[in-house]
Formats: structure tokens, C-alpha cells, sequence
């Protein structure tokens, strides 16, 4: 995860963008329409770099990579990168806005109507029983580098339930499809924007309310989720001297739709990244034009 080990970096003369790339599709298909635009667009070469959402502010403060473009929320990072120590700046809006919640399938909530209301959780815990929950409903999240708040919230709201952790997007995928096909009941950690509802119909559990500053401290949260708009970030050195490619990252913005347009081919359709990006962008010259100019 350095500058030497891109294989670009000793290219003399090459223009090089290193991203860094999250784990989960949504941020795999912006990356791929970045790369696929600057390489093709505006010649560059272009290097991606998967690392976990903290350790990429780090690479992203040292000049490791150059952006991030789908940041979820981190305000400590935000405040000690962007605010005190001036190495990385925002790059603006994605265009997507992302929400974190949890969700059981639509048949279940058809099922029992209330079980949408976190308050009436317990008295269905029995449901969400798993070998890996110890006797408690089971929480499924995915991985425990993303953004949650889950062990605190069952804690703090007193729920009779256990946090278990799938492991990546794709096992949490994996197992929700198979138990929407047996149409067995599950209760998850989930977000928009994110192809798979469009395979499996989800419907949120409203937990308190979010208001701003409920989740300050980390021990004590016991309020929902927020509607995040999703933003990127640049190392502040790339920002000033990166030219068109700067210019090029502040400028792309797209739509939930879009993103998840592109998710889906590489989830559900087994595209490549590459062959994703370049279906889309054959198909939506009006969108980016302005972003390469």
C-alpha cells in the first residue's frame, strides 16, 4: 500500500492516479467509472488500492493514494486530516446519499407488521436465532471495518440480541439471498444505495430517531442511523498539482441509480469492473462529458 508499489510509479513521464477502492460494490463501481474515464479520456494510468475505510485517511493524509471516492461519515478522521493537519482537502458531493439501518425481509414484515418497529423486537428474537447468536436473536452485519453502531445500539436499547459479523458484503449477500430463497427469517445491517434490493426486497426496522449529536459517543449511542451524503476526499498535494485528474475527481457526480446500474452488473451479472465501466459510459455520454472537459 505505498506509491512504490503501484506499477506505474517508476514510469518516467506517466501521469498516475492511485484510488483507493472500499470493499463493498457500490464504492468498487465508482472507482471502475473513474478509472475507465481517466485512462480512456484523459490518458492517464491509473493504480487502485483496496484498503479499509480508517487506514485509507491515513494513506490517503501520507500521498499513499490520492482519493477517496465514497467516504461514509468518519468526523474524527475529517477533523484531524481536513481540519487540523491539512493533508487532505473534500472533493464535494458524490451525488449519492447513504443510509445505514436495519432491514428484514419484506415477507417477514408482511408477516408480522410491528416487527418494523425496534421496540418489537424482542418479543421476536426467537426468529433470528442462529448457532453463531448463543441463545439471542442474531444481528447479521458484514464486516466490522464498516461504519456501526450495532453492538451499542443492542446494548443501549436493551435488546435481547447478538451481533454477528458475516465477514465482507459479499458473505452478508450471500446469506441473505439464501435465506430470502428459503424464505427463512433474518434481520441485518444493511444501507442504500445497493443493488440487492432490487433482488430481494428489504423493508427497515425504525429504530429511534437520528438527531444530530446522538452518536457522539460511541459507548452511549441508542438512536438510528443517518442519511449520509456521500462525499470524496483528495490528499491536499494531489489537489493543487494533480490537474485534469484533480479537476477531473471534483467533478464527478452521479446518481443512485447510476451507481447501482453499474453494481449490479458486477454482482449480479459477474461483470468485470472494467467491463461494467465501459457499458455504462457507452451508454451515458451526456453524464460525463462535462467531468473530462
Amino acid at each position: 500500500m505505498t506509491k512504490q508499489a503501484s506499477p506505474f510509479a517508476g514510469a518516467r513521464g506517466s501521469k498516475t492516479v492511485t484510488l483507493s477502492v472500499q470493499s463493498w460494490v457500490g464504492a468498487q463501481s465508482n472507482v471502475a467509472v473513474a478509472q475507465y474515464l481517466l485512462e480512456h479520456e484523459l490518458g492517464y494510468r491509473v493504480d487502485t488500492v483496496q484498503v479499509d475505510e480508517v487506514p485509507a485517511w491515513d494513506a490517503l493524509s501520507q500521498d499513499r493514494v490520492d482519493a477517496i471516492l465514497e467516504e461514509w461519515g468518519h468526523p474524527d478522521q475529517v477533523r484531524r486530516y481536513v481540519t487540523d493537519k491539512h493533508t487532505v482537502v473534500r472533493a464535494g458531493d458524490l451525488g449519492v446519499t447513504g443510509h445505514i439501518g436495519w432491514f428484514v425481509p419484506t415477507y417477514l414484515a408482511k408477516e408480522h407488521p410491528d416487527i418494523t418497529d425496534w421496540r418489537n423486537l424482542n418479543k421476536y428474537a426467537s426468529l433470528f436465532r442462529t448457532p453463531e447468536s448463543g441463545g439471542k436473536g442474531q444481528i447479521m452485519d458484514g464486516s466490522p471495518s464498516y461504519v456501526t453502531n450495532d453492538q451499542a445500539l443492542v446494548k443501549n436499547l436493551k435488546l435481547d440480541y447478538q451481533v454477528v459479523f458475516a465477514g465482507s458484503e459479499a458473505a452478508q449477500i450471500t446469506q441473505m439471498q439464501q435465506d430470502a430463497k428459503e424464505h427463512k427469517p433474518f434481520l441485518s445491517y444493511w444501507y442504500t444505495p445497493q443493488w440487492l434490493f432490487k433482488k430481494v426486497p428489504l423493508t427497515e426496522v425504525k429504530l429511534p430517531p437520528y438527531k444530530e449529536g446522538c452518536d457522539t459517543d460511541a459507548a452511549k449511542v441508542a438512536c438510528g442511523y443517518p442519511h449520509t451524503r456521500l462525499q470524496k476526499y483528495l490528499n491536499a498535494g494531489f489537489a493543487r498539482s494533480g490537474g485534469r485528474a484533480a479537476a477531473f475527481l471534483k467533478k464527478f457526480r452521479w446518481t443512485t441509480e447510476d451507481q447501482n446500474q453499474v453494481s449490479l452488473m458486477i454482482a449480479e451479472e459477474k461483470l468485470s469492473p472494467r467491463t461494467a465501466a465501459e457499458k455504462w459510459v457507452k451508454g451515458h455520454r451526456s453524464e460525463w462529458e462535462e467531468w473530462v472537459r
